[in-house]
């Protein structure tokens, strides 16, 4: 697939891992996809390590925040949304039944951006892009394939609609019930569903593309993670749900017709 050069406002556009040991994250998710990592300085002497597939930029890996660290939160994946202005998508959160968790601010040159959370208590980032638009390939193993807001909350999705102008859309799936797709000019950019074990939290949860998902996961539990969901059947390819050796969970993908 080409690189992508920008992204329509509402879709995802880049995730980031927010880890406890950062190391040990990126020497788990470059054994797991073959990432390699270019280490960019952030402030208080902290690195953000760009995930790259070749010269193209699939994710990132970074340190907890202090605050994070101190209020025990789990290492997880963020998802990010384009919005041609944060300022302007933020002054509609409240209004919508969000909150932001915090303010614009400029990141260098790379972009702008805000972390709000939703009416179902999901955190989700918005960037307006600068010099970085966000992930440069998707769609690819190794890359992101899907993002997706898991809320027992079915109206979280006017949160989003009202925000960001996306569209919404049910469609039938049996394996996971009722589902229903986010849109941007009639294109699919992601979808919304009830979480399917007890007592997840809402969160937006991140699919990696993989070549043979069976082969990942074993590979996943070889590099010392471990597989939730063993490797099933979905009209959206063979999937498997998994944690890398610090809790963060994500899930892998495997898009039909495609053999390892």
């Amino acid at each position: 697939m080409p690189a992508r050069t920008s992204y329509l406002q509402g879709t995802p556009n880049w995730v980031d891992l927010q880890t406890t040991d950062q190391g040990a994250a990126k020497a788990f998710y470059g054994g797991l996809f073959g990432w390699t990592f270019d280490d960019q300085p952030m402030p208080q002497g902290a690195v953000y390590s760009m995930a790259k597939l070749g010269d193209e930029h699939v994710a990132a890996i970074a340190p907890q925040s202090p605050e994070m660290a101190a209020a025990g939160a789990p290492p997880m994946w963020s998802t990010y949304l384009a919005v041609d202005s944060v300022d302007d998508a933020i002054a509609k959160v409240e209004a919508a039944g969000g909150q932001v968790a915090m303010a614009p601010f400029d990141v260098t040159e790379a972009g702008r951006m805000a972390f709000v959370v939703d009416p179902s208590g999901a955190a989700v980032a918005f960037w307006q892009a600068g010099k970085h638009i966000g992930a440069t390939l998707v769609n690819e193993p190794g890359t992101v394939m899907w993002n997706e807001l898991i809320t027992t909350d079915p109206s979280a999705a006017a949160f989003y609609e009202q925000v960001l102008g996306v569209t919404t859309a049910p469609m039938d799936v049996p394996e996971f019930g009722d589902y229903t797709l986010f849109q941007v000019n009639g294109e699919m950019v992601g979808g919304t569903v009830a979480p399917q074990m007890a007592g997840v939290p809402s969160h937006w949860h991140v699919y990696f593309a993989v070549a043979d998902a069976d082969a990942t996961a074993a590979k996943v539990a070889d590099l010392g993670g471990s597989i939730l969901v063993e490797p099933f059947d979905t009209p959206a390819g063979r999937m498997a749900v998994a944690t890398d050796p610090q809790g963060a969970t994500f899930s892998v993908i495997q898009p039909p017709g495609v053999t390892g």
